[in-house]
């Protein structure tokens, strides 16, 4: 019996890889750049999801976040193509296939190789495209500075890529002198990058690089051509030195959603409202200010037996073709004020809530545990 009820289904349009268009929004890319990181609202081929199971962090709530990883398949797969990366990819394609309809494992690519953990956003490839091709871009990941393993994550891609059934399309690059995680950057597509200065002038991460030659190197990487530096803004419990996907995010006509909080009794109030106030300061490339549009910070969500606050934050939206998948946090008036937001930014897309309280005991949410594939990359076959 099928777990979910369908979703309807919707059209789906073609795009010319020089233009990067959402449902309404479309921008065309800056034609004078040669090489441009794609957009999260680029058409799509699919998204990534690497699997839980017993041997990762997530081994003594496993039945709890499978659930959630059940419901994402769901949601993407009925959508758009998925990837599932796993090391035993029999077991989870017999859960899937009891659990989900038809319609969604139709549309499900498995690929197997070992793994430590689950945050695709954060070993996965990002993908250049080029006026020769996309690339397929493999920067180092080092487990947030260190942290935590990250060994067998770090060779997924170059498996994606160059096993015995490879599953995007793409030129591999070897990027692998420098570490960079995915939930760390926001790019337009049209030359602006967006990232956080705790983060990416971290020491426990590329320490022999000043920020003159981190911003030489993303740029001639990653195709942009400035970069916004934002220096406040926090969430307690994060691992990750305060990802930009946590807390900012760049969206299609020069807008910004951003995390504010309303309580200023919170311990975030201080430097949520510096962060706010350096947004405002900030301009497009035209020399125009950005639409900010706030989403609300949740109420306080404590992990009982650590005692600690966790990092929940409905900036960890993940753009698909069509939708918008967010996660919610059984707060309905917050998880309605932030659907709401999300719709102002992405009109005609559909506004999908994904209850993410597992996933925020491991500090991550939706956002985290997800990579899209622009148009062309991820194959459907073998």
């Amino acid at each position: 019996m099928a777990l979910f009820s369908l979703p309807p289904a919707s059209p789906q349009s073609d795009l010319n890889l020089q233009m990067f268009l959402g449902n309404g929004e479309a921008e065309e890319s800056s034609l004078h750049l040669t090489r441009t990181l794609a957009p999260e609202w680029a058409r799509q081929s699919g998204v990534q999801l690497t699997w839980p199971h017993a041997h990762t962090d997530w081994a003594y709530m496993l039945p709890e976040v499978t659930e959630c990883y059940l419901r994402l398949a769901f949601e993407i797969a009925t959508r758009e193509t998925l990837l599932i990366v796993a090391p035993d990819v029999v077991a989870v394609k017999q859960l899937i296939d009891q659990r989900l309809p038809q319609r969604a494992t139709d549309h499900i690519v498995y690929h197997e190789c070992p793994t430590n953990d689950t945050w695709a956003r954060d070993h996965g490839f990002l993908t250049v495209m080029t006026t020769e091709g996309p690339e397929l871009l493999d920067f180092r990941f080092n487990g947030w500075g260190g942290k935590f393993e990250a060994s067998l994550d770090n060779a997924i891609n170059r498996s994606l890529v160059e096993g015995e059934h490879p599953v995007l399309k793409g030129k591999y690059v070897d990027c692998l002198d420098f570490e960079l995680e995915g939930g760390s950057i926001e790019v337009d597509g049209q030359g602006t990058l967006l990232t956080t200065s705790e983060c990416l002038l971290n020491p426990n991460r590329n320490p022999q690089l000043d920020r003159e030659h981190k911003e030489e190197l993303l740029k001639r990487r990653l195709g942009v051509e400035r970069i916004l530096w934002l220096d406040h803004g926090y969430l307690a419990g994060d691992d990750t030195d305060s990802h930009i996907d946590t807390l900012a995010r760049l969206c299609p006509n020069d807008t910004i959603v951003y995390v504010k909080c309303h309580d200023v009794e919170d311990e975030h109030f201080a430097a949520l409202e510096d962060m706010e106030a350096q947004l405002r300061t900030f301009l497009t490339a035209e020399g125009k200010p950005y639409r900010l549009l706030p989403v609300p910070l949740p109420d306080a969500i404590i992990d009982t037996e650590q005692g600690e606050r966790l990092p929940a934050t409905y900036a960890n939206y993940l753009v698909m073709n069509d939708a918008v998948l967010y996660p919610t946090y059984d707060q309905p008036e917050n998880d309605e004020e932030a659907a709401a937001t999300l719709r102002q930014a992405f009109p005609g897309r559909d506004i999908v809530g994904v209850d993410c309280q597992a996933l925020i005991r491991q500090h991550g949410s939706l956002h985290c545990v997800t990579m899209q594939f622009p148009k062309g990359i991820l194959l459907e076959k073998y």
